[in-house]
């Protein structure tokens, strides 16, 4: 999404490139504060469901992205495209913070390595 909104912003509501690239990098200025949002979340859930309530934000923070995003796929308007995507990026981004909650689970003895792979992922676009 980083690097395909801006040509869609292009080639759905003929903007300029600069005007498009200022409206898509709005995607990853949430970044500031959505990550710490959901590992929030999912350190909450964790204090009262255990790693159940950890898979449960997971869950539905994906879900909710995959349902913002066939809206955002579906805005006609520039105006009402940049308000979905603006509400899609926080849940992208609080979904990348949960998983990060999730990873001293998966192989307890290897956790440096299983988070220095989750953060080379995301460092790659993943």
């Amino acid at each position: 999404m980083n690097n395909a909104a801006a040509l869609y912003f292009v080639d759905q509501f003929d903007q300029t490139t600069e005007s498009a690239a200022a409206i898509a990098s709005i995607f990853g200025w949430m970044n500031l504060f959505a990550r710490g949002t959901g590992g929030y979340m999912s350190d909450k859930a964790n204090s009262s469901m255990g790693m159940r309530g950890r898979l449960w934000v997971q869950t539905v923070l994906l879900a909710s992205e995959g349902a913002l995003v066939l809206v955002f796929a579906n805005s006609g308007t520039l105006s009402g495209s940049i308000v979905v995507m603006v509400f899609f990026s926080l849940l992208v981004q609080a979904a990348e913070g949960s998983s990060y909650g999730i990873v001293p689970y998966v192989d307890p003895p290897a956790t440096g390595s299983i988070a220095g792979i989750v953060g080379a992922g995301g460092n790659s676009g993943a």
